[in-house]
């Protein structure tokens, strides 16, 4: 059937997903949600006021998001542009955090600064809703964390701050796999304040295993307590582990995962501070391939075929805790088997005899010996890279695309052997044996025929794998799918609130 929006097809409406807690799904359903309408015939744009991750990518419009906003905006069939994630926040420390607004560099902040900086950040915010909703017929919003958090409530710009704010009608979505999710909503409720809870439209269970109608009960007493419906039960998605994550908190699943021994085995250390991580998404869709993400108090594998090192948001304290593992020495010690060693982005630089932070830009100005794997030298600097390139890796020919996001520029002798040719220039560096490689961009793996080419250069004879793109593609419509035959996705469509598009107070320089 075909969904039209309610009264003046013209209008614009907005819904916001708010989770009872982190890693409920809200990414996930906003991606399958931005397809099933979008295949309706509606211009759906996805929007995240305040995102929190290190896996970021770069938009249309040169600069960076959180990579879930970028997978939704490929799920409604547009570009990603900086607009649907205009505060990013991108942890270096346990304390702190690079503050990305409206795709560009704002400066750092530690945690009980950033509290005082969030008022500031809400006319850019509401300045970028503004601007996407002028282009679409429903807007998709994604909260961040749980609005339970009254804590954070002061100031708050990602969740019932910026409903409030923007007069957008809510979700509740909750997490049944953790369990105690009658709890989780129920509780929500009672701790938000009543002109808050009167944004509520109802809420939707994600993640159900089993008979779906064994919760009926649960229904009836989630309703009872908060009078709120739901808008349909989720059973889990399996086929979820093929899309992009956000949250390195995936990677203790899939480490867990990685018990089967494939024909191709890929170590990766886990760093502290690991970014872009989706890097590998597409060696660890294929059936030949086991990618396993090594995690701290672990030795590397002494029966690898590669070590990948992957990106990094802290590439010198990363470096510390490379030595702190000891995987210098088991990387040195995998070397010397004959094995081979990739390093992207962040990990590109580890790999070079020494990394200079002269202004800071990482924490106190100062240099590091690197990895000493390539003899490249690394130096930060205030500019950071945001560009989408394509080019072809010299070695086999085939087609490579993706994008660079980083600070530092790199040089030395062995970038004079690059590993790639990208737009008429050379990027990244090889050793002299050929063994260990390096390069900044990220989405290598993407390029079927370059991890076709890489792959057989481990594993000679294999056979040609999966084409990644259509399976990505392929996902996102049985997500979709899945959400028609789950959701009631004309009440929620009804739910959504129309968007006032009187341009809102200018954003402070």
């Amino acid at each position: 059937m075909t969904a039209f929006l309610p009264g003046d097809g013209r209008t614009t409406r907005a819904l916001m997903l708010q989770g009872t807690g982190s890693d409920v799904g809200k990414s996930l359903l906003v991606a399958g949600l931005a397809r099933a309408y979008t295949r309706r015939g509606l211009a759906v744009r996805p929007f995240k006021p305040q995102n929190m991750s290190n896996n970021a990518a770069v938009t249309s419009d040169g600069g960076e998001i959180g990579r879930a906003q970028a997978l939704q905006a490929r799920a409604a069939g547009i570009p990603a542009t900086t607009d649907m994630n205009p505060v990013l926040l991108k942890p270096q420390s346990e304390i702190g955090a690079q503050v990305v607004v409206q795709g560009r560099i704002f400066g750092n902040a530690r945690a009980r600064d950033y509290l005082a900086l969030k008022p500031r950040l809400l006319p850019f915010v509401l300045e970028s809703f503004a601007r996407l909703a002028a282009t679409a017929d429903l807007v998709l919003v994604e909260g961040a964390g749980s609005p339970a958090e009254v804590n954070l409530r002061a100031g708050d710009i990602a969740n019932m701050g910026f409903a409030a704010a923007a007069e957008v009608p809510v979700v509740l979505v909750a997490d049944i796999d953790r369990g105690g999710v009658i709890a989780s909503l129920v509780g929500t409720c009672a701790v938000l304040e009543p002109e808050e809870r009167a944004r509520l439209r109802g809420y939707i269970i994600n993640k159900f295993r089993g008979d779906v109608r064994l919760f009926d009960d649960g229904l009836k007493i989630i309703e009872h307590y908060t009078g709120l419906r739901a808008f349909g039960v989720v059973p889990w998605f399996e086929a979820a582990r093929r899309l992009p994550a956000e949250d390195a908190v995936v990677l203790e699943q899939r480490a867990a995962d990685a018990s089967l021994r494939r024909p191709i085995r890929i170590a990766v250390p886990r760093l502290p501070r690991i970014a872009n991580f989706d890097d590998l998404d597409p060696l660890m869709a294929e059936p030949d391939v086991e990618v396993l993400f090594v995690a701290s108090g672990r030795a590397l594998p002494g029966d690898a075929d590669v070590v990948v090192l992957p990106g990094s948001k802290a590439t010198i304290a990363d470096l510390a805790a490379v030595r702190d593992q000891g995987w210098d020495i088991d990387i040195a010690a995998h070397l010397r088997r004959g094995g081979r060693v990739l390093g992207l982005c962040g990990g590109f630089q580890m790999l070079g005899t020494r990394i200079s932070d002269p202004l800071g830009m990482e924490g106190p100005p100062g240099s590091v010996p690197g990895l000493g794997l390539l003899a490249i030298e690394t130096e930060f600097g205030s500019d950071k890279t945001l560009i989408e390139t394509t080019g072809i890796e010299l070695a086999s020919g085939a087609a490579v695309s993706g994008y660079e996001m980083h600070v530092g520029r790199t040089g030395g002798p062995d970038r004079a052997r690059p590993m790639l040719r990208l737009e008429g220039r050379d990027e990244g560096a090889v050793s002299a044996d050929g063994r260990v490689q390096g390069c900044y961009l990220h989405g290598l793996f993407a390029s079927d025929a370059f991890r076709g080419a890489w792959l057989a250069g481990l594993r000679p004879g294999r056979n040609d794998g999966l084409a990644w793109e259509h399976e990505v593609e392929r996902t996102l419509d049985a997500l979709a799918d899945h959400l028609e035959a789950h959701l009631d996705l004309d009440r929620l469509l009804t739910a959504a609130g129309p968007v006032a598009l009187a341009a809102p107070p200018p954003a402070p320089a």
